[in-house]
């Protein structure tokens, strides 16, 4: 039947240029990785293009994907993107068929857009980062061009048993021997890339495993036995690093050799810039704190916080050597920028950084070296401020200048320029929708308003009075507050509210705000029902 014939020919075609392009871009991928591999990691076109993605992304679509996503938002992103190259490369190996030429050109243009990402990016270390796109995109352009077969020389269908033409020049058992062939090739061209990858980490690897904290200067105090009420459900006082909160854009995490590493201070008021070595800082007295630390992109009654014990150089000390003044003491600087290794820039007041608070460069993490995720080797935190003006991971260069002469990364995207953390409170437990037995219900919770202290926290049933809660000792200022109440629950559907009194007797607001420009507000709540 000719018109079955005909619609199998074209099946067979679309199959065979849509496995054209796939290959082609998996061919594009694998040789961009072993490129990348051996210029340098990061400028991988997946990592280039995603993070000039998520540098070009309006900070309320950026909200939306860490509120709908949460740590996955970055995963979620790269996956987006292969996605898209698959639809694109498959685009172009139906296209590739009829137009040879176009087909090729059309993965080249991919290319450029990669190296374009590449040079486009904070860290990029100049033309050798356009590399890997540039010659993924030359690989991809070959193999869809050989795929292709000779334009105008289709096999006949049915010209032999089992060479069944696929409307090319090439019959189906010979594309199926290059394609086969070409797979082959590129899965051992990406292995190869990942492995020397591989390889080029285990000194960052090496640096971390070999690593020996010195015991600080200063010790933490001990956590009070009764900051710790041991209430079933509540956030655990300190909260462990695999468990604690990750918000960075960078969709690969640095692994940074602390051999090679240097943190370069210069800018205003600094006669000459200075370099530290991670043995430098080490070698200096070191403080231990128990500090909370807080995400701007945390929604009310969000995960994004927690409490860690870090081991660090003090920031003002260091600063003052280096001749900075805070700008109440007649400093030229009110802006600290702090730079990560991959572009990323952060500014912090340098008067909350100078005014006695812990602020500290730290390199340790509740008594081991900073894992990779939250910035070994060193990584910056200043106490009571959001982690986007203040906790830089991964940290190179600090900067001395002014908020009116430069905007870092976040300034940039419309987010404040200054940004203290807000009171706030939490309810960890009932959990929303749960169903407690009627009777005595424990709610319990956490508050925090680093820098300032809980004073007070309470809690209200639907739209009844204020009850105030008990609360645990509290361990710092710079700490989060655990607390209870104990409510004889009735049956029914029941709202719960939370609302804490900070240290300088400010009450949390009741009024709403989203996380952008400066942080959530507004009480939480959740709704149970009492069978």
């Amino acid at each position: 039947m000719p018109g079955v014939s005909s619609f199998r020919t074209t099946l067979l075609r679309t199959a065979r240029g849509s496995s054209a392009g796939l290959l082609a871009g998996f061919s594009a991928l694998a040789v961009a990785e072993l490129t990348a591999a051996l210029v340098r990691p990061a400028a991988g076109p997946v990592t280039v293009v995603g993070g000039a993605v998520v540098d070009r992304t309006p900070a309320a679509v950026k909200d939306f994907a860490i509120r709908t996503f949460g740590e996955d938002d970055k995963i979620v992103l790269q996956v987006g993107i292969l996605l898209l190259l698959a639809l694109f490369a498959v685009v172009l190996g139906v296209v590739s068929l009829r137009y040879r030429r176009a087909g090729a050109a059309g993965v080249l243009v991919f290319g450029v857009v990669g190296a374009a990402a590449a040079l486009s990016r904070p860290d990029s270390a100049g033309a050798g980062d356009a590399l890997p796109s540039v010659l993924g995109a030359l690989a991809a352009a070959a193999v869809l061009y050989g795929l292709a077969g000779p334009a105008g020389k289709a096999a006949p269908v049915g010209s032999t048993s089992g060479d069944t033409g696929t409307g090319s020049g090439w019959s189906r058992r010979g594309f199926l021997t290059a394609a086969a062939g070409t797979a082959a090739a590129a899965t051992g061209t990406g292995a190869a890339g990942r492995a020397l990858s591989g390889r080029r980490g285990r000194g960052a690897v090496a640096s971390r495993d070999g690593l020996v904290l010195p015991a600080p200067a200063s010790s933490a105090p001990a956590v009070p036995a009764g900051a710790r009420p041991g209430v079933p459900g509540i956030s655990a006082f300190t909260t462990p690093n695999r468990e604690f909160y990750r918000v960075d854009t960078a969709l690969v995490v640095p692994e940074v050799d602390a051999g090679a590493w240097r943190l370069r201070i210069r800018g205003k008021g600094i006669a000459r810039p200075r370099s530290y070595t991670l043995a430098q800082l080490l070698a200096r007295p070191l403080i231990e704190r128990d500090i909370t630390l807080t995400c701007v992109s945390n929604e009310v009654g969000g995960p994004y916080v927690g409490t860690a014990r870090w081991l660090g150089v003090p920031l003002a000390g260091l600063l003052a050597e280096c001749g900075v003044r805070a700008p109440s003491k007649g400093g030229r600087a009110d802006q600290l920028v702090a730079r990560s290794v991959d572009g990323m820039t952060l500014g912090s007041p340098v008067e909350d950084v100078m005014d006695g608070r812990d602020a500290m460069l730290a390199v340790g993490m509740n008594g081991e070296p900073l894992p990779f995720a939250h910035g070994y080797p060193v990584r910056m935190l200043v106490p009571g401020l959001y982690g986007y003006v203040s906790a830089c991971k991964w940290i190179t260069e600090i900067e001395l200048t002014t908020f009116d002469a430069y905007d870092p990364y976040w300034v940039e995207r419309k987010w404040a320029r200054r940004a203290p953390i807000k009171t706030q409170s939490r309810i960890d437990t009932p959990k929303p929708f749960a169903r407690p037995a009627a009777g005595t219900v424990v709610i319990a919770g956490v508050a925090w308003a680093q820098h300032r202290g809980i004073a007070r926290v309470e809690v209200r049933i639907d739209d009844g009075p204020w009850n105030d809660a008990d609360l645990a000792a509290q361990h710092t200022l710079d700490t989060w507050r655990q607390w209870s109440y104990r409510w004889q629950a009735a049956t029914g559907g029941h709202t719960l509210t939370v609302r804490a009194t900070d240290g300088t007797a400010a009450v949390q607001t009741e009024e709403r705000a989203r996380t952008v420009p400066d942080g959530a507000s507004g009480w939480h709540s959740v709704f149970v029902t009492v069978p």
